[in-house]
């Protein structure tokens, strides 16, 4: 039987229809879902990590560093008592409520429970100084704010009298403000809400929402300015969990070992849920398939928690992934024969995930590579992982062909918060590693090929230029910004995604850069610094690389080098190092061993895209030092500050001809 083609497929997912595909509100979505799948586990949560309020006379207290779950009719009742505490706080229909915290099963909770209580939700990121906190809350007036615990409180406590809020409820114990009449537990509040619930009032509250209500004030990470507040409501995101669903759910004509969104389906959850892509993807979406979510602790802990969680898949951004397989190269290290079988084991997968169809000799080389490297792998990763999905920048294509190779396919989507947030995404029936996938259903697309030089794209196949976007998931615009918004539409109603994307054969999309980002040399040639970082991807020797050179007469870059790999290096080879992380930044022999791997990239480079010079940097850029956002994206412009320096002393010595 021939698989099906592209063209089916998408006509299909026009077509599908389910129980969880509705025209309804975020509430009732919740309620429908809980209704449904009563007794299939809704969240796991780790014991050990969190002073929980709600433990352990609400929910149940985990051992330390296990998990445990509650079932979809629990999550109902905390949901229902929560909203009803929210109520008497004070929280009325189109009240403009924050969550401050990291993900965890209460952000969620509290999440629902306010948006059934006919709240806002405004996201506030945890890394926020006091000054960004103050505005994310003052922007939107927000009259209350749910804070995980009182190390974030603090923060919130230095500029209180700078603030219009009603009312604080801290996730964790409090100690130190325990006795401040407008600060309460999340334990308060559900017991409140548990003394004055009523089934017919919480109906009511839910009945009086609108589809088009605004649901949720999502701020842009603000890489470049002041923060916008995206304004997406109930619609939206309803819109955008429908043509998701309609892409990933149990369709019929979908073959039986095509991975999908099945009741019960396990998944892990570790990114910002203060972003939209989790938000989205692993928090309505999930929820409303009856999926079960397990919080991971940390990103930190991730490889121990996905051991216990056992998920199937989970949605991450490409750092994460970069940091698997720097883990899976730091394991295969300590011996030159577990070195030599590793590499050799990566170039099966990545030969093997790029063959259409491998021949007998490859499958055998992928069946011993498995039996050596792989099958440890997916261990590692729980052992039941059918596949990952990547948003929130660039994945490297060979990254994607060595995972999709290692029998764990990563399908790549593009997104934006704007878009409440998923455009496009690989279908799991025609992966498509190096590309975004097509649109989803009910998702217009066109390239504004006026963007980008006549000259800079000669080389690739399809039409090339900003993608511009129509569909029932887009935002109307941005909250008390209507210069803004009208700047961020054409005239017709398309929205301008301010990103470079080339649409191939079958409406597939391939990221090229955000339009922002091109490097325009001196020279006048345009070069996209996002692909080349992306070939650095799986270097062992290049942690961290920001491409540089706009009106320069040629490109450079910033490198944060593995100083684990500098170490075992220079072991290796009785080199005595210096002890600073700063001083081994300047030492020749480091800059020189960094340069083979810049080397081997620049052979695969247009002849002006080529690093001709570069200085390292000895410190990680992080979303705590403010170096990226935290969907783990590069603030540029930080970087270049932080290292100013640097940036000064790559361009003083010029080479004598930038083509060199």
């Amino acid at each position: 039987m021939a698989p099906p083609d592209i063209e089916t497929i998408r006509e299909n997912e026009r077509e599908y229809t389910d129980e969880v595909i509705e025209e309804n509100t975020l509430p009732e979505m919740f309620e429908d879902a809980a209704e449904r799948y009563g007794d299939i586990d809704a969240q796991m949560y780790k014991g050990g990590i969190y002073e929980r309020t709600l433990t352990p006379e609400i929910i149940d207290e985990p051992e330390p560093g296990e998990y445990t779950s509650l079932e979809y009719d629990e999550m109902r009742t905390l949901v229902r008592r929560l909203a009803a505490g929210f109520r008497e706080l004070g929280v009325e229909n189109d009240d403009r409520v924050g969550i401050m915290s990291n993900p965890r099963m209460e952000w969620a909770l509290s999440d629902f429970g306010l948006l059934a209580s006919g709240g806002t939700v405004t996201t506030v990121y945890t890394e926020s100084s006091p000054k960004q906190i103050k505005y994310l809350l003052n922007d939107p007036g927000a009259t209350g704010v749910v804070v995980e615990n009182e190390y974030l409180l603090d923060r919130i406590i230095k500029v209180q009298d700078e603030l219009s809020l009603e009312f604080v409820v801290v996730i964790d114990e409090l100690e130190k403000y325990d006795d401040v009449d407008q600060i309460h537990t999340l334990s308060e509040v559900y017991e409140l809400g548990e003394e004055r619930f009523d089934e017919d009032e919480y109906w009511s509250w839910i009945e009086e929402q609108d589809m088009h209500d605004l649901a949720s004030l999502i701020y842009t990470s603000g890489t470049t300015g002041k923060p916008k507040g995206v304004k997406l409501t109930h619609h939206n995101f309803r819109s955008n969990v429908n043509q998701v669903r309609k892409r990933v759910g149990p369709r019929p004509d979908k073959d039986d070992d095509v991975p999908s969104l099945d009741p019960g389906r396990r998944t892990i959850s570790f990114l910002p849920l203060a972003h939209v892509f989790e938000r989205t993807t692993g928090h309505f979406l999930m929820f409303a398939s009856g999926v079960t979510v397990g919080y991971a602790e940390s990103t930190d802990t991730v490889s121990e928690d996905i051991q216990k969680i056992k998920p199937r898949g989970g949605s991450s951004v490409p750092r994460v992934y970069e940091r698997i397989f720097d883990e899976m190269r730091e394991q295969a290290s300590g011996s030159d024969t577990k070195e030599r079988i590793f590499e050799w084991a990566v170039e099966v997968a990545r030969t093997y995930g790029r063959a259409e169809n491998p021949g007998l000799g490859l499958k055998i080389k992928r069946s011993v590579a498995n039996q050596l490297v792989f099958k440890q792998v997916k261990e590692e990763l729980g052992g039941n992982v059918d596949f990952f999905v990547s948003g929130g920048g660039s994945l490297s294509k060979d990254l994607a062909d060595l995972f999709k190779g290692m029998g764990i396919p990563i399908f790549e989507g593009y997104g934006l918060t704007e878009a409440a947030p998923v455009v496009s995404t690989n279908p799991p029936e025609i992966l498509e590693t190096g590309t975004l996938g097509p649109p989803l259903p009910d998702v217009d697309i066109k390239i504004d090929e006026s963007k980008v030089a006549d000259d800079q794209f000669e080389d690739v196949a399809g039409e090339v230029g900003e993608l511009l976007i129509k569909g029932p998931n887009v935002t109307e615009g941005y909250w008390e910004m209507p210069e803004k918004t009208e700047e961020a539409f054409t005239t017709d109603g398309w929205f301008k995604t301010g990103d470079i994307v080339e649409r191939i054969e079958h409406d597939y999309l391939v990221y090229h850069d955000r339009l922002k980002n091109l490097i325009v040399l001196d020279t006048g040639k345009n070069v996209a610094p996002e692909p080349i970082e992306d070939e650095f991807s799986t270097s062992s020797r290049v942690e961290q690389i920001m491409i540089m050179g706009d009106d320069e007469k040629f490109v450079s870059a910033l490198i944060v080098p593995n100083f684990d790999a500098i170490r075992r290096w220079a072991s290796n080879r009785n080199i005595d190092l210096p002890n600073s992380k700063e001083e081994i930044c300047e030492d020749e022999r480091v800059k020189e061993w960094v340069n083979e791997d810049v080397q081997l990239v620049n052979r695969n480079l247009e002849k002006h895209e080529t690093i001709k010079q570069f200085e390292l940097a000895h410190i990680e850029w992080t979303p705590e030092n403010d170096m990226l956002t935290p969907s783990l994206k590069k603030k540029r412009r930080n970087i270049k500050s932080e290292f100013q320096d640097k940036v000064t002393k790559v361009y003083e010595g010029e080479p004598a001809t930038a083509d060199d």
